[in-house]
């Protein structure tokens, strides 16, 4: 007789540690699920019981976003008084770092209504310094050219204008280009300033536009018409 051979047993594959890896995080996430489900129920039912704690944060969010409000209005109103009575000396702005007096220039024009002034001087600024919009809808590019000893520096040349000349109007889209200076201004500057039409600010004019309360167009002679009427 021949015997039988029992069968053979089936072997169980044993998961592998990457299936054991992700049943451990399955599980640890269900129970971390569970516990945020069971504190925010919990949360919810002891704000149910002391609803007027929620009153009390309500009130505090209200007062907290009022009074940053109010904090803002307060502070544009001052900026706003600040500007209106802003005013330099031909001392102090002689006392400027040349970027600063760029700074000066710019606050100067956003006191005469200019809200857009702002600065671009700097490396590869093609001419230049501050761009700004007067109220008149006219387009302002201003050089600015400060010299540390001020009438006694050097004088703002024909070169520093034809600078200007040639990038003001054709790159920046320039109504009106100017050059400021703390210091003075060549003849011959003066002279290619008249033909080519671009405006000179020299030191005596800096002095009345920066220490009053005119603005730079009441000063200037020959400046284009509106683009838009005065608000």
């Amino acid at each position: 007789m021949t015997r039988r051979r029992p069968p053979a047993r089936r072997r169980t594959r044993r998961p592998s540690r990457r299936q054991q890896q992700r049943d451990a995080q399955l599980v640890a996430f269900a129970v971390v699920a569970a516990a945020v489900v069971g504190l925010a129920v919990m949360v919810v039912n002891w704000l149910l019981a002391h609803w007027w704690v929620l009153v009390v944060f309500l009130v505090l969010g209200v007062l907290t976003g009022a009074g940053r409000l109010y904090h803002r209005q307060q502070q544009a109103r001052w900026e706003a008084v600040r500007a209106q009575g802003l005013r330099y000396g031909l001392a102090q702005l002689d006392a400027l770092h040349h970027a600063r007096f760029e700074d000066a220039v710019r606050e100067l024009m956003q006191r005469d209504g200019c809200p857009d002034a702002q600065r671009v001087g700097g490396r590869g600024d093609l001419g230049a310094d501050v761009k700004a919009t007067d109220p008149f809808g006219r387009r302002w590019v201003i050089q600015c050219k400060h010299r540390r000893n001020g009438a006694q520096g050097s004088a703002v040349g024909t070169p520093d204008l034809q600078v200007l000349n040639g990038t003001a109007r054709q790159v920046h889209g320039a109504d009106i280009a100017v050059i400021v200076t703390n210091g003075r201004v060549s003849g011959p500057a003066v002279t290619f300033a008249k033909q080519q039409r671009l405006h000179v600010v020299d030191r005596q004019t800096l002095a009345t536009w920066a220490a009053g309360s005119r603005p730079l167009w009441e000063l200037l002679q020959a400046i284009p018409p509106p683009r838009r009427p005065t608000p």
